[in-house]
């Protein structure tokens, strides 16, 4: 794939910066993109290091970055792919446009139609790489009727919280 897009011998990326303390997993990732031909040097960093320099906007080349932070479709977009997001560090203007009007929107569904269009614009593109996904073990208990595991695809914990319900008693 390279070759047909013009590196026929690879490309050089620069740094990859694992997030902390995934180092081990950053290890990996820098053998798996060299055996495809994409060469990088891995730097490492502290912890508080690598979230100030990610707020900064001053990580360079390629870096993971994860996030627990709770929320929904709305909020979690908000974090990385708006002019307003802490994580963001470019802005796509249609993602842009299409974030404010779901913002301003009241009914549910167009507003979800909205979300899932917003996050194809993102796959399609390939704005983020998802290359890795938590395998957390996770249970819930026989009083809870929608769990909100699963909801959200790649994320880990129980969401969107507005939608965990309990059994009716």
């Amino acid at each position: 794939m390279l070759a047909e897009a013009g590196y026929p011998n690879g490309f050089d990326a620069g740094e990859f910066t694992p997030y902390p303390p995934y180092t081990s997993m950053g290890e990996a990732i820098v053998n798996y993109l060299t055996a495809v031909g994409i060469k990088t040097r891995m730097r490492t960093m502290e912890r508080a290091a690598f979230l100030s320099a990610w707020r900064d906007k001053k990580l360079k080349g390629i870096f993971v970055g994860a996030t627990g932070s709770a929320g929904n479709a709305s909020t979690r977009i908000e974090a990385f792919a708006t002019t307003k997001g802490i994580n963001t560090y470019g802005v796509l203007p249609d993602v842009e446009g299409v974030f404010q009007r779901q913002l301003q929107e009241m009914d549910r569904k167009k507003r979800e139609e909205m979300l899932h269009q917003i996050q194809r614009l993102l796959a399609d593109r390939v704005v983020f790489a998802p290359i890795w996904e938590n395998g957390f073990i996770r249970a819930y208990g026989p009083r809870v009727e929608e769990a909100g595991l699963s909801l959200i695809q790649a994320f880990p914990y129980s969401g969107p919280l507005e939608d965990v319900r309990l059994r009716k008693p």
